[in-house]
């Protein structure tokens, strides 16, 4: 065992080698505080306590019970919602159960339900076939128009048709505002539930970098590990007259016994983001990506709605000649993530057009709008270039068009991967 032990340690510290020199711009990922990462690795690991507070299957539950209310409080403090109106479940493992336990608590088996295609923006559960969601339950999806926004009109006239008992909103990939008034206009109108998935911008909503969706929506849902910045783990907010349904899909329906190690990191990543701190933050992020994606189209890149309103950019490489997949491991090679993404117009899935690109991670490191501007030189120096810089893979083969390929000497890919190293190593996240 000592050897598969010290195996172990040398990966975790390969891990944050890898960390520490590289800049990942995808979207979904963060750096949590080092207050947040000691919770998930504290003695509250240890004990069970399945049920509410107040209302366990076990005993020796006593602080735990205070820890949980304090995290339901402060879940809906960030978000400035009345208790009295609102209610918080703070248990869920993740944002795929979170869902899925808002869709049973509100609908039955076999009801329909309505969101937002995959290639749109969506998210897998919100009802995609693959998906529970879209198993269990009857699936109507809206889209976007031509411009690559979200098309209400579809949106109203399919709720008309199919009258699905839920209606979510919310995205994984959509670069532009949602208007939660529209949607709510058009649930009301057939006597749907609106459920909210904030997974991507609760960290700009709680800062009023984004309309808010608690006006207007019936439940929201979102992860707290995204643009929120805490541990993995996810929290559902609903009306209070909702909440008992939600708490029994939750459990006993979907889960066991609660991780109370990281509810307390929940709490935690909840009371950090009342802070002064934690609000300049969250503008920062919306200020870089603004500039990141202005420099992108500067380089010559399409971005798929002309920019963006919150965190990411989705990169349209359909008409450049490049290669989305080839596109990713470029820039892995040089020392920068971010991820191929499907767009409207993909026919192949597997084989999409888009590179999704976002700013929360590079910014919890201290980066502003001066580092997203070499970035995007990175960015540019790495795609352009004549030839991948990895072996084999997924990337084997495909080249960059001659027509992107600067007229100036081939860039050196060592050199580009220095100066990434250098850039990430300056900003070496610390809090």
């Amino acid at each position: 065992m000592p050897n598969e032990l010290n195996k172990l340690k040398e990966l975790v510290r390969k891990e944050e080698r890898r960390q520490r020199e590289t800049i990942s711009l995808i979207p979904s990922e963060n750096f949590a505080s080092k207050e947040v990462r000691e919770a998930m690795g504290s003695v509250l690991t240890n004990k069970y306590s399945e049920g509410y507070p107040g209302k366990r299957y076990y005993p020796g539950n006593a602080n735990y019970d205070e820890i949980e209310k304090l995290c339901q409080e402060l879940a809906l403090k960030v978000f400035k919602l009345p208790p009295k109106e609102w209610s918080a479940n703070v248990q869920p493992y993740s944002g795929s159960p979170a869902n899925l336990a808002v869709l049973m608590a509100l609908a039955k088996p076999g009801d329909t339900i309505m969101g937002m295609k995959l290639a749109s923006g969506g998210h897998l559960t919100h009802g995609h076939k693959v998906s529970a969601t879209g198993i269990i339950f009857k699936s109507v999806q809206y889209g976007v128009g031509e411009d690559g926004l979200i098309d209400y009109e579809d949106v109203e006239k399919k709720a008309i048709l199919y009258r699905p008992k839920v209606i979510i909103c919310g995205s994984t990939a959509y670069p532009r505002k949602i208007d939660f008034e529209k949607f709510s206009k058009i649930a009301k109108k057939v006597g749907a539930y609106l459920l909210a998935d904030i997974s991507h911008i609760a960290g700009l909503i709680a800062s009023g970098e984004h309309e808010s969706c608690f006006p207007w929506c019936d439940v929201a849902m979102f992860t707290t590990h995204k643009n929120f910045r805490g541990p993995r783990g996810a929290v559902i907010i609903s009306k209070s007259d909702l909440i008992d349904q939600i708490n029994r899909a939750v459990f006993p329906g979907l889960q066991g016994g609660p991780h109370n190690n990281q509810i307390l990191a929940k709490a935690i990543a909840m009371a950090q983001a009342l802070g002064p701190k934690y609000k300049k933050e969250q503008k920062q992020v919306a200020r870089n990506a603004k500039v990141l994606s202005e420099e992108l189209k500067n380089f010559g890149y399409n971005l798929y709605t002309g920019g963006t309103d919150n965190h990411l950019m989705l990169v349209d490489l359909s008409k450049s000649g490049i290669d989305a997949i080839w596109a990713e491991k470029q820039l892995e090679s040089v020392g920068i993530l971010a991820n191929r993404n499907s767009l409207p117009n993909d026919d192949k899935p597997f084989h999409p057009s888009g590179i999704r690109i976002g700013t929360p991670s590079a910014t919890a490191r201290g980066m502003k709008e001066k580092e997203m501007k070499k970035i995007a030189q990175f960015i540019d120096r790495a795609l352009k270039s004549p030839a991948p810089f990895v072996d084999g893979g997924l990337s084997k083969n495909i080249t960059c068009p001659k027509s992107l390929i600067s007229s100036q000497k081939v860039r050196d890919p060592g050199k580009i991967r220095e100066e990434v190293k250098k850039l990430a190593e300056k900003f070496v996240f610390t809090d």
